[in-house]
């Protein structure tokens, strides 16, 4: 599909808004600064007046954070935060794309770079001077949260992990927050998809491309998120082989965002591999509605948080998390009802954004204060260190509590 097509497909929706503002009200970034206009403004509104071939003149729009709220709530089915992410695309040919962003949008970049020298890397991102140079020269902000390396890749693990031959297999999108800084999230997504009875096969792969589209960098994200089609359009080839990811931002990107925003909907590879992704969650919740899953969990005396990303709203399947920790006995787990955390990816590392993305946060922060949880857990890793930065508190994929419920710790 051409990308003239698919932006006609985009704003074609826009002549379904009456104005409700729904999407405004639900939006977490216009409610705390005049910075953005809000989503219909900018999104239904704004659009009847862009004209292709004309300058952009409406840079408000790159204060929104793609969240995707606008989207989801919207009573008429208007892809509002698509049509603004089309808008920010188009303002970044036109001004340009700050050096901040071609850095901090290409975590495999910074992972491999890092990961090698984690100690010294590690005790630069913990170096108050240094995060002040850095606010100064790059314009990411000093008190971002900025996971530290772990030091190993999780991928090396999984080379030399021989996952036994069950028949049921399942191929492992880690994302690059499991393989630079988290590796052991993916050693525990393994060690449960095993528990359950899947062949787990971990082959090459990178970026999925989201945080290059979320800073309108279009081209680079085509290119990223083509080749990891590729490289996992591979080993799908079969009609029962599907695709699980813990990254949710990571998988609704593969299930919809590339194929929606990037002008990518008739790729084959893409098109593939997006009919087979999962988000390990919503796999696991399928399995016990089929009878499928294992439940011999053991009891784990615990009182949590709960936070379902914005992301993970996303993919349109309400929220599996819950009802998975639903079934570990002793677990307490409260749902926070904020709408966001406000990191959105990259959003909030940036120096202008950062304090707009802690007061879009701060309803779930208090929230989590107040709960009397000791812990939080959530879907997403970037929400994760914005939660844990912002709060103290530790926070855990819910992948944790399952992998600690089925008592496979070691």
């Amino acid at each position: 599909m051409s990308e003239g097509v698919l932006d006609e497909l985009l704003r074609g929706s826009l002549d379904h808004c009456v104005k409700c503002t729904i999407c405004e009200t639900a939006c977490p970034v216009s409610n705390v600064t005049p910075l953005f206009a809000g989503p219909k403004y900018t999104g239904p509104q704004a659009e009847r007046y862009r004209v292709a071939d004309e300058p952009s003149v409406d840079s408000s729009v790159d204060y929104c954070s793609g969240c995707g709220i606008c989207t989801q709530s919207c009573p008429q089915g208007v892809k509002i935060a698509e049509i603004n992410s089309q808008a920010r695309n188009k303002l970044k040919r036109q001004k340009g794309v700050p050096l901040r962003d071609r850095i901090i949008t290409r975590p495999t970049w910074l992972g491999r770079a890092g990961t090698p020298v984690a100690k010294l890397a590690n005790l630069t991102i913990d170096s108050r001077p240094l995060r002040i140079l850095g606010e100064k020269l790059l314009k990411v902000h000093r008190d971002a949260p900025a996971p530290e390396f772990a030091g190993r890749r999780f991928s090396r693990w999984a080379r030399k992990h021989e996952s036994p031959s069950t028949g049921r297999k399942v191929i492992y999108f880690h994302g690059c927050g499991t393989e630079y800084y988290e590796p052991e999230e993916g050693e525990k997504v393994v060690a449960i998809l095993e528990h359950n009875g899947f062949e787990v096969q971990v082959p090459k792969q990178d970026c999925c491309g989201l945080p290059l589209q979320s800073s309108g960098l279009f081209d680079d994200a085509r290119k990223v998120v083509l080749r990891l089609a590729r490289n996992l359009a591979k080993h799908v080839h079969d009609e029962d082989t599907i695709i699980v990811g813990n990254a949710t931002s990571c998988t609704l990107m593969l299930k919809r965002e590339a194929r929606e925003i990037l002008s990518l909907e008739d790729d084959p590879d893409l098109k593939l591999v997006s009919e087979r992704t999962y988000d390990i969650c919503e796999l696991l919740l399928e399995l016990h509605d089929r009878g499928e899953l294992k439940t011999d969990f053991q009891a784990v005396q615990d009182t949590i948080a709960y936070h379902a990303p914005c992301q993970q709203q996303g993919h349109s399947i309400g929220k599996p998390a819950l009802e998975l920790l639903a079934l570990i006995p002793g677990l307490q787990v409260t749902e926070m009802n904020a709408r966001c955390c406000g990191i959105a990816g990259t959003y909030g590392l940036k120096a202008e954004k950062y304090d707009i993305a802690m007061a879009v946060g701060a309803d779930l922060f208090e929230q989590v204060r107040t709960s009397g949880a000791a812990t939080v857990a959530c879907d997403s890793e970037t929400c994760r260190w914005q939660i844990a930065k912002a709060t103290d508190r530790p926070a855990v994929h819910p992948i944790d509590l399952l992998h600690r419920a089925y008592g496979l710790q070691g």
